[in-house]
């Protein structure tokens, strides 16, 4: 080879690659395409976000359940003021979706709120004037004979209010989705029965239906309402 040719292969050589582009660190998938990367995979183990304050969650009801109640232990003293306190106590039929304690204190508040019937205290043994039982639509259609309630309705049995807990976990139309309004309903109405109280009718159109109105068949053309006396101003705290 002659001696210039080895020296201009040199110099060519070193053009080459430094016109050669250096490697790209690789980017995110579907960067080069310019489609957009996947979403990141969760962690295992990560939980569902919860549901918001005071929205019921929504469960599933099976017919039948266990055929019998269990008393919720425990206690709550009646809401401060005046009058006769009533003594009740809470029973759920065993084997329902629903937790006891959370399902007694549900009632308590409602019972105790100032535009309720009166004063209740929760007890879990002695003598009650009112037994609140959460039944499986099997036991409530056995407990409310002879009223027939074809498993959708509650009812009191001149011993327990009633509940039947496929209204309680769907509540009806009526009510437009609003199921803690309901579910305060439910309770006011069947306790008011133990208290004495009877079935009254949609005093007019665009009204509040009083408690004791059959608000699960029908509002006639009153507006919903789950108090005994929804004009008196609750107390937030």
């Amino acid at each position: 080879m002659p001696p210039l040719v080895l020296p201009l292969l040199l110099v060519l050589l070193v053009a080459a690659t430094a016109c050669t582009p250096e490697p790209s660190a690789p980017g995110p998938p579907g960067a080069a395409s310019g489609t957009p990367a996947p979403p990141p995979t969760p962690p295992a183990g990560a939980t569902p976000k919860p549901l918001a304050p005071g929205v019921p969650e929504r469960v599933r009801v099976p017919h039948s359940a266990s055929g019998r109640y269990a008393v919720v232990r425990g206690g709550a003293p009646a809401r401060p003021g005046r009058g006769a306190v009533v003594r009740y106590l809470v029973e759920v039929e065993r084997g329902l979706p629903f937790d006891p304690a959370g399902f007694a204190a549900e009632v308590h508040r409602t019972l105790n709120d100032v535009r309720g019937w009166a004063r209740f205290e929760r007890v879990d043994s002695g003598p009650v004037r009112v037994r609140v039982a959460l039944s499986s639509p099997r036991m409530t259609i056995r407990q409310c004979l002879p009223l027939r309630t074809g498993g959708e309705l509650s009812c009191w049995n001149g011993r327990r209010s009633v509940i039947n807990a496929l209204r309680w976990a769907e509540g009806v139309p009526q009510y437009d989705g609003d199921l803690t309004a309901y579910r305060r309903y439910l309770i006011s109405h069947e306790v008011g029965h133990g208290l004495g109280h009877h079935h009254r009718h949609c005093p007019g159109p665009g009204r509040l239906a009083p408690v004791m109105t059959q608000q699960s068949k029908s509002l006639g053309r009153c507006r919903p309402n789950p108090w005994p006396h929804p004009h008196r101003i609750p107390d937030e705290r």
